[in-house]
């Protein structure tokens, strides 16, 4: 009986928490998918690789329907040994997006629970986490790896104050545990962000160990985060292997080239440029609207409703009711330094005002630790608006240049306010005994809180409500529609900070009733949770809602064909197609074999081969890639496919080969090359491996080379020369995987022209195959069983110990 009505409270709030994820998404229990726009162009991009998964019952680990060719390892790879997989399927039993939601609240409640937090408010807590507005869109737009990441980093944390707090069995195993399920979400960069609040809660922790003499503790508190992080780590092993190696060939490593396309000299020393990686940098001003959402404008796509001014000028200037209600539905009110933006930031100005009052109240020194990765993150989302502090990381900060749109750095303050205003309104409550520290506490937050939102009103004039697309509005538009989206932009502003100062009056209201015994402590906790969560509720609603869902059919098929798709699709042969206005995008991979693609760790090589030969009309690198069709646009607009007939095809035979000494030099020799007659190689790509004398022998050019058979991973050929020849193949070359075959012979091949594959072969009739067989993903598949077994082991080890030591100390608390 113990036994249950100790869990009898957490069964509860986790069916409280499934509730809540299925109410809020409720279209999915009528079949609905939300429609995501960066999963539809997930689902372009993996098309040929789920194709050949459901054909061959097989993984391919490359795709060649995008960028010419790439690994699948970052395009949901299904991995060997992945039990890590498994739990974390268990754990998202919900369907999508509910799912993710349900992991926001499971995880957030983990986390307050281990700050001793009962399971009432830890409820609350968990509640107001998940609905912060940016984890609400970012599964309206589809980042789902990044919301799958944020869910499990409260968990994280519980398990290093755990392990700290001298629990180190269950603290580790969490840790073990929660971490794997974090890596194994793989958006690495969250879980680096994550890494850069564990060092600042670790420090406090150390620092306290240190101070109290204890080096035991802390020697033992690291070794068991040492062990839970070493097997955490190796049962994702395969991912994380294949995903560091391809690292190197991608765009988040620091390209070789030492000039730039324009001909400048490439001057950055980290793997993108500041530029880049600054991109969407949050505005240091703009940082307010976690308190108030709109005061910058909301998103770049606002329904400003019919009592705007935009609606009465749209009226003004003849335009149907209709038509004018339609306009207003979705316009770019959004003014803030962000090139884009699809919703506020917003945490909850309740959210806000507990958080400040936890600072007033709260004992605990822990709290200024979450305060301190709060403030730190908000400063490093600011970007280039903080350069100081942005370069330094930049420069100097291992792997920090590897990730971009630094403002999603803000999650780790989204987690900090969060559990400050649960410890907040715990404190506020056990202070019952002391009304006067009560009343102190609560009058300086309400004062802390409206003087803030009252300097924001007086401020107003002091801004411009000018966005950086206005000049395009204003030359299209004209000077009076872009008057009347500033009018529109300060009323959201007056608008939302009146809405803000409503939110903390009546919550000073409430608690100050409790104070005064007006209210039990259960009725005020109610009304507070619901102001809170109803705040962030009705923000959510502005930006996700009912309206996202479609039928499952339109989500399996994001992409409709076109006459141009289906004219293409009428040649059976081997070849690509180059989309210039999709040129980053999914959809041409959906149906065709491209040179371009969605992804954020695409091929570097071919982005630059893109932007310094492509980008310029050089027709000759798309014949050496075997564009066949390029996507045009006739005198009328409509989409035409142009046939190129000078594509060299799909392998070919060239007369010599040019020898170059580094990267700079095989790029500029592709300004004026025949790529059919000559093929030109970088001598220390393969130093040693090949003798000059011998790569500049005049080659034999009369035989023939086909393909017979072309899969993701696998390509046969057949040639026939009556000499040697050196062949060339219109297939990227990736040295980690690709290997080639002669007659069943292993036979080395080489890199020529920046990506392509090119290889000897000896005169007379030949089988040529090549084989994806990536050593990476057998060794770390390995490495994933062996760490899965020690996990389990582990678990059922730190269970019976910890079972066993409970029993001697009932049996000793008997004697």
């Amino acid at each position: 009986m113990k036994i249950v009505n100790k869990f009898y409270p957490h069964a509860l709030v986790v069916l409280g928490f499934i509730l809540v994820s299925l109410i809020y998404f409720y279209p999915v229990l009528q079949g609905k998918q939300i429609f995501q726009s960066d999963i539809a162009q997930y689902t372009g991009m993996a098309k040929e690789q789920n194709d050949f998964r459901a054909a061959e019952q097989a993984e391919p680990y490359w795709t060649n329907s995008a960028f010419g060719g790439m690994p699948t390892y970052q395009l949901g790879a299904n991995y060997p040994n992945d039990f890590v997989g498994k739990i974390d399927d268990v754990l998202r039993f919900l369907p999508r997006p509910a799912d993710y939601l349900f992991l926001y609240f499971l995880g957030f409640y983990g986390l307050l629970l281990v700050l001793k937090t009962d399971p009432l408010k830890a409820f609350i807590g968990a509640i107001a986490f998940g609905f912060s507005t940016y984890l609400i869109i970012i599964l309206g737009v589809g980042h789902n790896a990044k919301a799958h990441a944020i869910a499990y980093m409260p968990l994280v944390i519980a398990g290093f104050i755990l392990v700290f707090q001298k629990k180190y069995i269950w603290g580790g195993l969490l840790t073990m545990f929660a971490v794997a399920l974090e890596v194994n979400a793989n958006h690495f960069q969250m879980t680096y962000y994550l890494l850069i609040f564990l060092l600042i809660l670790s420090g406090y922790f150390a620092f306290n160990f240190i101070k109290d003499k204890e080096y035991k503790p802390l020697l033992i508190a690291i070794g068991t985060l040492a062990v839970a992080g070493i097997f955490a780590i190796g049962a994702n092993a395969a991912n994380l292997m294949a995903t560091s190696e391809y690292a190197k060939y991608s765009i988040r490593d620091k390209s070789e080239l030492t000039f730039n396309p324009d001909g400048s000299k490439n001057e950055t020393t980290a793997s993108m440029t500041t530029d880049y990686i600054t991109e969407y940098s949050y505005g240091i001003a703009e940082s307010l609207n976690l308190i108030a959402p709109r005061i910058f404008g909301g998103s770049s796509h606002e329904n400003v409703g019919t009592d705007s001014r935009m609606y009465s000028f749209m009226l003004e200037q003849g335009v149907p009711a209709s038509q004018a209600e339609d306009f207003v539905s979705g316009m770019p009110t959004y003014w803030g330094d962000q090139p884009i933006v699809s919703a506020p930031a917003y945490i909850g100005v309740v959210v806000f005002f507990l958080a400040v009052l936890a600072l007033f109240i709260d004992e605990r020194k822990i709290k200024y630790v979450f305060l301190a990765g709060a403030l730190f993150t908000l400063v490093l989302s600011w970007g280039k608006n903080f350069s100081l502090l942005t370069d330094f990381f930049i420069e100097y900060v291992p792997m920090y240049d590897k990730f971009r749109a630094v403002s999603s750095i803000q999650v780790i303050l989204e987690l900090c306010f969060p559990v400050l205003a649960v410890m907040g309104l715990q404190s506020f409550f056990k202070a019952k005994e002391e009304p006067k520290l009560q009343q102190k506490a609560l009058i300086q937050t309400t004062v802390f809180g409206l003087g803030i939102l009252l300097i924001l009103v007086f401020a107003k004039g002091f801004f411009h409500f000018t966005g950086m697309s206005d000049n395009s509005y204003l030359q299209a538009y004209g000077p009076d529609f872009v008057d009347a989206l500033k009018e529109d932009r300060r009323s959201l502003y007056s608008a939302d900070l009146l809405r803000s100062g409503f939110f903390i009056v009546v919550t000073f209201g409430v608690l100050w009733l409790f104070i005064k015994n007006k209210f039990s402590q259960t009725t005020a906790l109610i009304i507070v949770a619901l102001l809170m969560i109803f705040d962030l509720f009705f923000v959510d609603k502005k930006y996700v809602s009912a309206k996202d869902f479609v039928s499952p059919v339109q989500i399996a098929a994001p992409f409709q064909e076109t006459p141009t798709d289906a004219q293409i699709l009428k040649d059976t042969s081997v070849y690509r197609v180059f989309d210039p206005q999709g040129q980053l995008q999914g959809r041409s991979s959906y149906f065709h074999k491209t040179i371009g693609g969605y992804s954020a760790v695409r091929p570097r090589r071919m982005q630059q081969l893109y932007d310094y030969q492509i980008a310029k009309n050089n027709l000759e690198v798309l014949n050496m890639l075997n564009v066949k069709y390029v996507i045009q646009s006739d005198k009328e607009g409509n989409e035409i496919p142009a046939i190129n007939p000078d594509a060299n095809g799909n392998a070919w035979f060239v007369s010599s080969v040019k020898l170059v000494n580094k990267p700079d030099d095989v790029m500029k020799a592709l300004d004026h090359l025949d790529t059919k007659k000559v093929a030109i190689f970088n001598v220390h790509d393969h130093e040693g491996k090949f003798k000059n004398a011998r790569m500049k022998k005049q080659w034999d050019t009369t035989g023939t080379i086909k393909v017979v058979q072309y899969k993701p991973n696998y390509i046969k050929y057949q040639s026939d020369n009556a000499k040697d020849g050196l062949a060339v193949f219109s297939e990227m070359y990736y040295e980690n995987g690709w290997n080639a075959y002669i007659d069943g012979q292993l036979t080395d091949h080489f890199p020529v022209d920046y990506v392509l594959r090119a290889m000897e072969v000896p005169g007379g009739k030949h089988t040529i195959e090549f084989k994806f067989e990536p050593q990476v993903i057998k060794t770390g598949g390995t490495i994933n069983l062996v760490s899965s077994i020690g996990m389990f082991v582990l678990l059922i080890g730190g269970i019976y110990f910890e079972r066993r030591k409970s029993s001697t100390n009932k049996s000793e608390f008997k004697d």
